[in-house]
């Protein structure tokens, strides 16, 4: 319905120039009962105050106005509350609307990066990182349907403390290492307990004075043992993260590794201190934030080696020299590091303005189980595999009975367990914590991923059983409902989502969506040769079943075939 909206635009802004309101912005939203009208504007509203008039007085001069350019799309246009104005678009044309085939997304030119996940070799994939990497696909997905072309990228973190401590345990535990026949998981939880307990050996000696030293060999590359541990490692955690990424659908066009990026930061801040955004302090290299309201961090210790502040330096310049032409650099991470984001993002400025100009940082909540949360740091950690294991085997317990074979229902029961994980972290602002309910979560009814991937199932049956029809002539509908109505709104609704970073607004479109549909499913006949409307009827299932099926794609999530 973009065409619509555009034509109702145009018929506003030449009646806002007659009434002499200068440099508004046109914004057409939609009513929140739809009783109300298919358009709304507060035009009315933002410009009262300048025309010196009351809302409710421009609002019936902007009508007056509006009416002589009206399209002929345009039913009816009405004053509503203090000074709203609402257009209803005539049936017909929404039905028109509604059976139209979704179009292709058109090149914008832009390029996007988007980076997120970004684990840390040697510890456990965690809980924490699952939403990371769910917001960051979606987010990726959501500008590619602008689009744009996105590069999505992932930052491990490959050199340091923690891998030190790491493989210091792993020295002295060298005859429990995994063969290496072990599953990726058994590889992954071996390097996660090896993290742990040479945390805990770290706090008295000689174990720091000798993970301090692995550090140490760790950034010089001389000692043949250490190497070989890093190495192995490295290469576990990275074959282990990227099974994790195939079963929940993510992938990464690129890695950039904090072990090549490090040097690089260095050696930058150490240029910057002769040019005054740098200072030594105590025999540190530091940004003194206080300047700019901030506050002030380390980018070199006292020892000389790079911190993460260094290193997202060296990462943020490496992005654009590497991928030249980048519009635009998303950076997903946690809220935790809102304010350590602000300082590096003001130090970056000093350094290279068109790269912090153009990077945004996005910080998301925490999600919380009922253990509360988790911290890697003590072995309290709840692993990413875990817990979407645990959710399919109530989806798999919930789908006893049905007629399928083992490796059907291991492949739907995995897309539903990550339906219901992604949708309960998308469907709210992405800056909230989340708590995690799993039978709320796979519930096939209400406000949930599986809901919506049944929806979709529901309108594939109906579409199969349509096939056996012979093909009647086409007759439209004298009034439509609510479902032609917000079909037309799709493109609307993501262009908002991926304007604001913010997936919910498709989320909760869908589930909207998914309403009108199986009340539309429930209250009429929709394939029957006897029945008039319905190819119609079957064109608009058509049109739902793509509208849902790329809804969900922007969320993340695979509409399985049955349920």
């Amino acid at each position: 319905m973009s065409f619509m909206k555009e034509q109702i635009q145009a018929a506003l802004a030449a009646a806002a120039s007659r009434l002499g309101i200068v440099g508004a912005h046109i914004e057409l939203g939609y009513p929140e009962d739809p009783a109300h009208g298919d358009f709304t504007t507060n035009l009315a509203l933002a410009s009262a105050k300048a025309l010196k008039m009351s809302p409710r007085t421009v609002a019936e001069k902007l009508v007056a106005e509006v009416q002589k350019g009206l399209p002929d799309t345009v039913q009816t246009v009405e004053i509503a509350g203090p000074g709203f104005v609402n257009f209803r678009v005539k049936d017909a044309a929404l039905a028109e609307a509604a059976i139209r085939p979704l179009e292709q997304p058109k090149k914008s030119g832009r390029k996007v990066m988007v980076e997120h996940t970004n684990p840390n070799t040697f510890k456990p994939f965690h809980i924490g990182h699952l939403m990371d990497n769910t917001i960051g696909e979606c987010i990726s997905r959501l500008m590619l349907h602008t689009g744009a072309e996105v590069i999505r990228i992932c930052y491990p973190s490959d050199i340091g403390l923690h891998i030190a401590k790491s493989i210091w345990a792993w020295k002295k535990n060298v005859a429990s290492t995994p063969d290496e026949e072990a599953s990726m998981k058994d590889k992954a939880i071996f390097l996660g307990k090896m993290y742990v307990e040479g945390t805990a050996a770290y706090e008295g000696e000689p174990a720091k004075t000798e993970i301090e030293s692995i550090n140490k060999l760790l950034y010089v590359k001389t000692d043949v043992e250490v190497n070989a541990y890093y190495e192995k490692g490295k290469m576990w955690s990275i074959g282990y993260y990227e099974y994790l990424y195939k079963k929940l659908g993510t992938r990464f066009d690129a890695y950039i590794f904090e072990s090549e990026i490090a040097p690089i930061g260095r050696d930058i801040v150490l240029e910057y201190v002769k040019k005054g955004v740098f200072e030594v302090s105590d025999g540190a290299t530091v940004f003194v934030g206080e300047k700019y309201g901030l506050h002030t961090r380390v980018f070199i210790n006292s020892q000389g080696l790079p911190t993460y502040e260094a290193k997202e330096v060296g990462l943020n310049i490496t992005k654009f020299k590497r991928y030249s032409g980048l519009d635009l650099s998303i950076i997903v991470t946690a809220n935790e590091v809102n304010e350590y984001f602000k300082v590096l993002l003001k130090a970056i400025s000093c350094i290279d303005e068109n790269v912090s100009s153009k990077t945004v940082h996005i910080g998301h909540g925490v999600l919380r189980l009922a253990s509360g949360k988790m911290s890697s740091r003590t072995g309290k950690v709840i692993l990413g595999e875990d817990l979407l294991d645990d959710i399919q085997s109530l989806v798999k317990e919930k789908m006893k009975g049905r007629e399928m074979d083992a490796e059907t229902i291991e492949d739907i029961s995995n897309d539903v367990a990550v339906a219901a994980f992604k949708y309960t972290i998308l469907r709210q602002a992405i800056g909230g914590d989340v708590i995690f309910d799993p039978s709320a979560a796979i519930s096939f009814e209400g406000d949930s991923g599986p809901y919506l991937q049944y929806s979709a199932v529901r309108a594939n049956s109906v579409l199969e059983k349509a096939k056996a029809l012979k093909a009647g002539k086409l007759v439209m509908p004298a009034q439509v409902g609510l479902l032609e109505r917000l079909l037309t709104r799709f493109d609307d609704i993501a262009a908002r989502a991926a304007a604001e970073y913010a997936p919910q607004h498709v989320a909760g479109y869908l589930i909207q969506l998914a309403g009108a549909f199986n009340s539309f499913y429930a209250g009429n006949v929709i394939a029957d040769d006897k029945e008039p409307l319905s190819p119609y009827r079957i064109q608009l299932t058509t049109s739902f079943l793509a509208v849902m099926t790329a809804g969900l794609g922007l969320l993340g999530i695979k509409v399985p075939k049955r349920m």
